[in-house]
């Protein structure tokens, strides 16, 4: 929590510098076109700084250029000073995109015409959005899977490097060439696939603590498990980092994993937790790893978003509640935007967990703090 930035103040003020260095430090940043109550990268950011609101992340995404928009294990938001590290993804995007059957699909039997027309008006004509294309089926809507071939053709560019998303308009992505969007870092070298792994299970390590390889590896999902094991060997040979057994706060048996050698002093000169009470995001760096923070915190953490309604346990768009360093329960909200409501529709306690008048005002005092980040007049409670 202490190296995800849970444990700082929360009241601090928030400036450009202040949200960078807490984004560096937790590595990046989800992001979630999910709007049930805030989209997922706010909701990340707004329960480690109260006063934090969206446009101070468009600021440093769309102005400052601090951070860039692009691929981990999902789409996040990534410190710039890192972008040299994902041009080995872009090479492996050029090889993986180009076998897949379903883009192929969408791309018709000219792919190469296409991207080549796609490319040629954003060189000609600037920043574009996939609505800024026409279609055959201009009017009809189309899901994901329903690309038409120009928007296949940006993400591809996209995700092969060529193209930076420069902007958000109404969250779609509008595009440009990477070199007039990151001038100075798309020519930068290319690291050797030993700097790679190094700096992918380096920085992941000093954002997990202790970790396993298989954690490590999956931290930035740019390296395989069979290179996290071998860069701990060699590391733990070396002294860099320490072998640990890591107990399960589930009762499941220790796993052997790898913790950086000062973990100690880390921990004896961590603060305590904020006394209060706030909800976390679905994708909160500290929970996106349903099976680590299942051993970590023992709180078994289901996304419903994608269950059929009847299958669901909690709701479509749970926030679990953090009460000091224990997950005590889950939210299941709603801003009903036509009433201007944060409509709290059900509350779900952790076994064990006694349902104080303390607890309860925390918890009021987080949804209220919710109600302003989104804009809510008021907040409906469950009777």
């Amino acid at each position: 929590m202490g190296a995800q930035g849970l444990l700082a103040d929360p009241g601090r003020r928030v400036t450009p510098a202040a949200l960078q260095k807490l984004i560096e430090q937790m590595g990046f940043v989800q992001l979630d076109s999910i709007n049930v109550v805030e989209r997922a990268q706010h909701l990340t950011l707004a329960s480690r700084l109260d006063a934090y609101r969206p446009q101070h992340l468009s600021r440093l995404l769309e102005q400052d250029r601090s951070l860039f928009e692009h691929w981990t294990h999902d789409a996040s938001a990534v410190p710039t000073k890192w972008f040299a590290h994902w041009k080995p993804r872009f090479d492996r995007e050029r090889e993986r995109i180009w076998k897949k059957s379903w883009w192929r699909e969408r791309m018709g039997e000219e792919p190469d015409k296409i991207i080549a027309q796609v490319r040629e008006r954003i060189v000609r004509e600037g920043a574009l959005r996939s609505l800024d294309f026409e279609h055959k089926h201009r009017g009809v809507p189309t899901a994901w899977w329903g690309w038409k071939p120009q928007k296949a053709a940006l993400e591809y560019l996209w995700s092969t490097g060529e193209l930076m998303i420069a902007r958000r308009e109404k969250f779609q992505k509008v595009y440009d060439l990477t070199e007039r969007v990151l001038p100075g870092h798309s020519r930068q070298p290319q690291p050797t696939e030993r700097e790679h792994v190094e700096w992918a299970c380096h920085t992941a390590l000093e954002r997990l603590v202790v970790a396993t390889p298989k954690e490590i590896a999956e931290f930035w999902h740019t390296i395989g498990i069979a290179e996290a094991k071998a860069w701990c060997t060699e590391a733990a040979q070396a002294g860099r980092i320490i072998p640990v057994l890591l107990e399960s706060s589930d009762g499941a048996k220790g796993r052997v994993s790898f913790a950086v050698c000062d973990w100690e002093r880390r921990l004896g000169s961590l603060p305590e937790p904020p006394a209060r009470t706030r909800l976390l995001s679905p994708f909160d760096p500290v929970l996106r790893d349903r099976a680590r923070a299942l051993r970590l915190f023992n709180f078994d953490y289901r996304f419903e978003a994608f269950v059929p309604g009847a299958l669901r346990q909690y709701g479509y768009y749970v926030l679990p509640i953090l009460e000091g360093d224990r997950l005590v329960g889950r939210l299941d909200p709603k801003f009903e935007r036509s009433d201007g409501l944060l409509n709290i529709r059900q509350i779900y306690w952790e076994t064990g967990i006694r349902v104080t008048q303390a607890r309860q005002r925390g918890l009021e005092k987080a949804a209220a703090k919710l109600a302003g980040l989104i804009g809510a007049s008021g907040i409906k409670w469950p009777r």
